[in-house]
């Protein structure tokens, strides 16, 4: 290989992936909070997040359900539905927000954040969906 910045950028990408594999192994060692696939563009972490799901069924009709992650990371989530969904179907999903009450500190509404349906698991009455952001949280 050529010498200067391609070299520098092979020689990068080798030492992100023995992390990565280091990370993979010390995430096992606690109690694997967090799944590393080589496929993924960022590692996921098991957190309940209730979300409203706002997306239209097979049959077209809109809903509006609540319902929650399974696991999250910045470029997807795995939540759960009793709603059939469409693979590549946009979806929108709304955090609810405490009680303006509570705190001044909160926003009263937290925006929408769009995503694609990637797949989709049955598991018993429920359905899982991989879903894809459209836009990385930050």
């Amino acid at each position: 290989m050529s010498t200067g910045i391609p070299d520098a950028y092979v020689r990068t990408s080798s030492l992100v992936l023995r992390q990565r594999e280091h990370l993979e192994i010390d995430i096992l060692k606690k109690s694997q909070l967090v799944e590393i696939s080589s496929t993924r563009r960022s590692p996921r972490i098991r957190l309940q997040v209730p979300v409203f799901l706002r997306a239209a069924d097979v049959s077209g009709a809109e809903f509006i359900e609540l319902t929650k992650t399974l696991n999250i990371s910045s470029t997807g989530a795995c939540i759960t539905s009793v709603h059939i969904l469409r693979p590549e179907q946009i979806v929108h999903l709304t955090i609810p927000a405490p009680a303006a009450a509570s705190s001044s500190l909160v926003p009263s509404e937290t925006p929408p954040i769009i995503a694609r349906v990637l797949r989709q698991e049955s598991a018993g009455h429920m359905r899982l969906f991989g879903l894809e952001f459209l836009r990385p949280l930050e």
